[in-house]
């Protein structure tokens, strides 16, 4: 499979064996703890924290929609976050991170520190980490930004972090690799939390890194092997088959998310309004520039906190959860959990793949319900 064929084609053959009379287009899961293993110890499967057959599919198919990688899968995307920071940071290196960045990936600083290592940390907007690259061992990226989907120009980090003599690691999360491709704009590492829209069904914890440097995939492989972040069979193999849809997906999603940015945009009661794909958000010149779509995620503030939770729960067809991606909208008041320097009335919007005219009704309609009640109690709006 190659990248001359469309990004459908692409995703629906991704990883798949080539056809063999009476197997099935992609195998089922293989669960085995251990392999049978004559002689000497090697080989491609000797022991299930090694590898796995169905990893092996799923590490194949997500290295083709990344335009030809290594791939690592892990049990979580924090899990793959983790490997790439702490297998490649020692005692004393630098690492950069952005403080606006996905809050659990913000945490590891400590842990960071507790090793020795010096931590920097800037916002992403105006990609302001390039003033902290002096001396930096690795520079952590994470554009579009969670929640606030501020965007920095890859290239130009990568290009500066190199000159440094830095690594750069993109969590592309957000994005895809349908969406964005942070390999084929310099970066050392791509990583994601397949959680999100790569599987796109809200069921499965899943993470992967990308790399095109035999010796770096090695480096996070072992890591892997080591502190046993290892995928579930089944949740490779569900995985793989979801990867199938992926195109269809984030296409309706992207439709679905700026049809609800652009019928926000009309409303008083919304503020703060950010979308990539808005033409006159702050992001998308520069989003324009390296991102194919520009993601399932839309963010706005309402008056305050009382407003909002009267807000999520007036909508019938959105479910409240904290992940992304899914093919079931979701949103949250992201304040709820703390961390995030947001205001109280901050929702981050999942927009799903529901026909854009009842998941925009029932937005308006559920402002419309919390802006009445609002009224009633006397609250200015």
């Amino acid at each position: 499979m190659t990248r001359e064929v469309g990004d459908g084609t692409l995703a629906v053959g991704a990883g798949r064996p080539p056809a063999r009379k009476y197997a099935p287009t992609l195998p089922g899961p293989v669960f085995a703890a251990y392999f049978h293993l004559p002689g000497e110890a090697v080989g491609p499967y000797t022991y299930g924290r090694d590898t796995n057959p169905t990893w092996t599919l799923l590490e194949a198919a997500i290295g083709e929609l990344e335009d030809g990688a290594e791939v690592v899968s892990f049990s979580s995307g924090m899990a793959a976050i983790a490997a790439v920071l702490l297998s490649q940071v020692r005692s004393g290196d630098v690492v950069v991170l952005p403080d606006d960045c996905y809050q659990t990936t913000r945490a590891l600083k400590e842990r960071l520190e507790s090793y020795g290592a010096v931590v920097r940390m800037g916002p992403t907007a105006g990609d302001a980490q390039m003033e902290l690259l002096d001396g930096a061992r690795l520079v952590w990226v994470e554009t579009p930004s969670n929640p606030n989907l501020d965007v920095c120009d890859i290239a130009r980090l990568v290009e500066a972090a190199h000159e440094a003599g830095a690594l750069v690691a993109v969590d592309n999360t957000l994005a895809t690799p349908l969406g964005q491709r942070p390999l084929d704009l310099g970066a050392d590492f791509s990583v994601a939390s397949d959680t999100k829209a790569l599987t796109g069904h809200g069921d499965l914890l899943l993470g992967h890194v990308a790399t095109r440097d035999a010796a770096l995939a090695e480096s996070v492989r072992l890591w892997r092997k080591t502190v046993g972040a290892i995928p579930g069979p089944m949740e490779a193999w569900l995985a793989h088959r979801s990867l199938a849809t992926l195109e269809l997906r984030l296409d309706r999603q992207d439709a679905n998310a700026l049809a609800l940015a652009e019928a926000l945009r009309k409303r008083p009661e919304v503020a703060g309004l950010r979308y990539p794909g808005l033409p006159d958000d702050p992001s998308h010149e520069v989003a324009s520039k390296q991102m194919r779509r520009f993601g399932c995620v839309v963010s706005f503030t309402l008056p305050d906190e009382a407003f909002a939770e009267r807000f999520l729960g007036a909508m019938r067809l959105v479910n409240q959860a904290t992940s992304f991606g899914s093919v079931h909208s979701s949103a949250e008041r992201r304040g709820r959990w703390g961390g995030d320097a947001v205001a109280p009335g901050f929702v981050r919007f999942s927009v799903g793949v529901e026909n854009p005219g009842d998941l925009v009704s029932d937005v308006l309609a559920a402002l419309d319900a919390a802006s009445a009640e609002a009224r009633e109690v006397g609250e200015d709006l």
